[in-house]
């Protein structure tokens, strides 16, 4: 039995897509799963150290992780006209003063970089960001995750939707996180890793009452109706399969990134079902 450490977010969306192989609901023969649940800030620089052999991670990231980890061919979480948002306590925030970030190397702090490259900022765990703006601790705050929908329950507003400042640009959507690999794996390993996880969101989407049970613990401030409308955002057909246009959009966000500067190199995009 071969060990695998596998870590994800811990918010609904991860936790659906991986329900299957945490809860053991298909057969992965002679891997043992062992998941581990931390921040994607955190994972992100996680693996710039390889820790876990799977990982979920930003694609900014992932710029600076392409020689050491490759991407999985499902498990995207993508925004189809939708993202991360920043928010304020008032609706005509200029972009002055100092944003909350949920980190660095998170998309969402590319996409904010390439919406308005100059900004004063200071990292804030992602699910502290809601309440450290409304307390007045911060001017604005950059959401990702659930607090995409729940924002306004603490008084805030909206002041720019990245994904829908993206698809007007570009016509594409926002490829925000996906899920990687240890490419020094044997290759053997890799490609069944990649049909587990692919067997895991179908199984989560086959079976999506169920699934969204287990995500519930994972939902804050949520309930069952509002976490089900953010699964499904980011966990569907794309994330089964990213198609040539997830691909596209992928390489086209950290290009962008690299033109604008905010990434010093060209990123080699490496995906499983392309070696």
């Amino acid at each position: 039995m071969m060990q695998i450490k596998l870590a994800h977010s811990p918010d609904s969306d991860d936790a659906f897509m991986f329900y299957a192989l945490a809860k053991e609901k298909i057969d992965t023969g002679d891997l043992h799963f062992t998941h581990v649940l931390e921040p994607i800030e955190v994972l992100n620089q996680k693996a710039l150290d390889c820790v876990y052999d799977v990982t979920a991670l930003s694609f900014h990231a992932y710029a600076y992780l392409a020689d050491k980890y490759l991407l999985l061919s499902s498990g995207a979480s993508m925004g189809e006209r939708y993202g991360p948002i920043v928010v304020a306590r008032r609706p005509d925030y200029d972009f002055r003063g100092k944003i909350a970030v949920p980190g660095t190397l998170t998309t969402a702090f590319l996409m904010l970089k390439l919406f308005c490259p100059k900004f004063d900022y200071e990292v804030v765990r992602f699910d502290q960001i809601i309440g450290e703006v409304a307390r007045g601790n911060f001017d604005a705050g950059l959401i990702i995750h659930e607090g995409q929908l729940t924002y306004a329950t603490a008084g805030l507003y909206k002041v720019v939707d990245l994904g829908q400042w993206w698809y007007e640009r570009t016509l594409m959507p926002l490829p925000l996180g996906g899920n990687a690999v240890r490419s020094s794996l044997p290759s053997k390993v890799v490609a069944q890793i990649d049909r587990l996880l692919r067997q895991s969101i179908r199984y989560a989407l086959e079976h999506k009452a169920e699934a969204l049970d287990y995500a519930l613990q994972f939902a804050r401030d949520m309930d069952r109706q509002l976490a089900n409308s953010f699964v499904s955002m980011y966990v569907n057909q794309r994330t089964l399969d990213y198609g040539e246009q997830g691909k596209l959009a992928v390489r086209l966000l950290l290009e962008e990134g690299r033109k604008a500067g905010i990434i010093p190199h060209k990123v080699d995009v490496r995906f499983i079902d392309e070696m």
